[in-house]
């Protein structure tokens, strides 16, 4: 063989085994895609920026977050992520709750405690989060990786409200969740569920329109300013869910299973700090827009004629989801006994 046929030869070798190299980089270092529900600056599009930035500096993997919007509504992510065209999504259970009945125990009010450390740990502790709702959710395809909760409920209203009496004829746009309407009315409201991208246009036309019953939403953050009076009834907080595609999960390599598992703890870590406080900060921007902006946090007394009604709610609840929630409730409240007597 003439020394250029071994030249030729070698250049052959050379490209094949940089094309296998090149091959076998692309298998390992995979573009993931994730979506959640809510915009730029907002808790979970936080948590997911979080988990993005562990997975990168922590790997040759790339990850792709999709806001609310840019691949539709959260039915069509929880869709997406499903048929595997998602890796991960982020939802909160108030979306969830048609395809995981179980999921709506978070809306029963006055479950959940109001201190936030008693809160935060429950979510580290709980069996019912960390141990029942990753089966529940494996049952659709999903490997649950991190519940995590954003922050207290808050009533926006045309008027301040302090019983149940004033709820009354009052119309609140609440997420297409049964048991969130089932809590609304049983507060003496008139609940309308309402797709979350509807949510803002919906309620600046009442406002504008001066209708005597403007429309609410039940938020944790960002639709404070659409009214002037918000109301806190300590009745429960906003929690959420981020899962991935379990078939995806499940062909993962054990490095790539606990870089997601990592991940998805460093972002729980870093958004309970950024939640501390952040509903403060929310509110003294608020107040400092305007002089009609009222502020109504129930007293004990005012709160308990709320809390009475909330048996109706949890019954309900047991009616929705058989056995199956009755179980899950009672390990849900010795969760929280457990954390409370610490």
């Amino acid at each position: 063989m003439n020394s250029t046929n071994k030249f030729r030869k070698l250049v052959g070798i050379s490209a094949l085994a940089f094309a296998g190299l090149t091959a076998a980089n692309a298998v390992n270092a995979a573009n993931w895609r994730y979506a959640h529900e809510e915009y730029e600056g907002d808790v979970q599009d936080v948590y997911a920026y979080k988990f993005k930035e562990y997975i990168e500096e922590n790997s040759d993997h790339s990850l792709q977050v999709f806001r609310f919007g840019e691949l539709g509504e959260s039915d069509d992510i929880m869709e997406q992520t499903q048929a595997g065209i998602l890796n991960f999504v982020n939802q909160s259970p108030g979306f969830t709750g048609s395809l995981i009945p179980e999921a709506q125990i978070f809306f029963i009010p006055y479950l959940l405690p109001t201190d936030m450390g008693t809160v935060i740990d429950f979510f580290r502790e709980s069996k019912a989060i960390n141990e029942d709702f990753p089966k529940l959710y494996s049952e659709q395809g999903l490997e649950l990786l991190k519940m995590y909760p954003e922050g207290e409920f808050v009533v926006t209203v045309d008027e301040p409200v302090t019983s149940p009496e004033e709820f009354q004829n009052k119309k609140i746009r609440v997420m297409t969740n049964p048991l969130l309407s089932e809590t609304y009315s049983a507060f003496g409201a008139t609940p309308t569920p309402l797709p979350w991208g509807e949510v803002y246009g919906a309620l600046q036309t009442n406002m504008i329109q001066g209708q005597e019953n403007p429309i609410f939403w039940i938020e944790s953050g960002g639709l404070y300013e659409v009214s002037p009076n918000l109301v806190f009834t300590g009745h429960g907080w906003f929690t959420t869910a981020m899962m991935a595609n379990q078939n995806f999960y499940n062909g993962l390599s054990d490095e790539d299973k606990k870089l997601v598992q990592d991940a998805a703890d460093f972002a729980f870590e870093e958004i309970i700090e950024h939640i501390d406080g952040l509903a403060d900060e929310a509110l003294e921007k608020i107040v400092e827009k305007g002089d009609d902006v009222t502020v109504t946090r129930l007293n004990e007394e005012q709160i308990e004629a709320f809390r009475k009604r909330a048996p109706q709610v949890e019954e309900k609840f047991i009616e929705m989801t058989g056995d199956g929630g009755k179980k899950l409730l009672k390990q849900f409240k010795a969760d929280l006994e457990a954390v409370k007597g610490e």
